[in-house]
């Protein structure tokens, strides 16, 4: 157990110090973090209306940061290039997103094309039923996404790869609000990329080389 959490600690400050230098790219991620918690909570009793709230906030605030706001230059920070970053990225890099995003989003149409979902459901009877199917489809959207990558994962990679960035990827909002909930005092004070992440990447570096 011992590898597997040392594992998880590697992806999540990979995705830390590669992936959020923006602040407001850490804010949006506290807002996705925050709203991704409440829909954890309404997942027991309506999985359909926690998953509107984890696709219409959530996903949309957190890829948002990503798409508009993260830098894509050179890094400094980590001496790497974008290219390189979003070839080594263990999850979803921004072209496996696009594609993820570009399902979500046409998803609805399949109930223009067959009400019933193929024969799956009881075709809707009000613009209500219809909003709850289109919840329950993303929801099947949302699990599907996270097993086609762990089930990927299993074979490019190892099981345990797969199984770490299923674990990062359900409680990265509980450690999202960790690491970010500072992130939009410090956009108010005009900071736009984390002075910080240097200082961190720093500290890392020696204690690795300390092991």
């Amino acid at each position: 157990m011992g590898g597997f959490f040392e594992s998880l600690r590697v992806q999540r400050w990979d995705d830390h110090r590669y992936y959020h230098h923006s602040r407001i790219n850490q804010s949006l991620h506290l807002l996705s973090a925050l709203s991704f918690v409440t829909a954890y909570v309404i997942c027991f009793h309506d999985p359909a209306v926690a998953a509107l709230i984890a696709w219409l906030v959530s996903m949309t605030s957190r890829q948002a940061g990503h798409f508009f706001f993260e830098p894509k230059g050179y890094d400094h920070v980590n001496h790497a290039t974008h290219d390189h970053k979003e070839e080594i990225k263990v999850g979803y890099n921004l072209q496996r997103k696009v594609v993820l995003m570009a399902v979500w989003a046409l998803s609805p149409l399949l109930f223009y094309v067959s009400p019933s979902l193929f024969g799956l459901i009881e075709p809707h009877q009000s613009a209500g039923e219809l909003v709850r199917h289109v919840g329950l489809l993303w929801f099947a959207i949302g699990i599907g996404g996270l097993v086609f990558r762990v089930l990927q994962l299993f074979v490019i990679r190892d099981v345990e790869t797969g199984l770490v960035w299923a674990a990062k990827i359900v409680t990265d909002p509980f450690h999202d609000i960790k690491l970010y909930y500072r992130a939009p005092l410090y956009l108010m004070q005009g900071e736009l990329i984390d002075r910080g992440l240097a200082d961190e990447v720093a500290e890392e570096a020696a204690r690795s080389a300390a092991r």
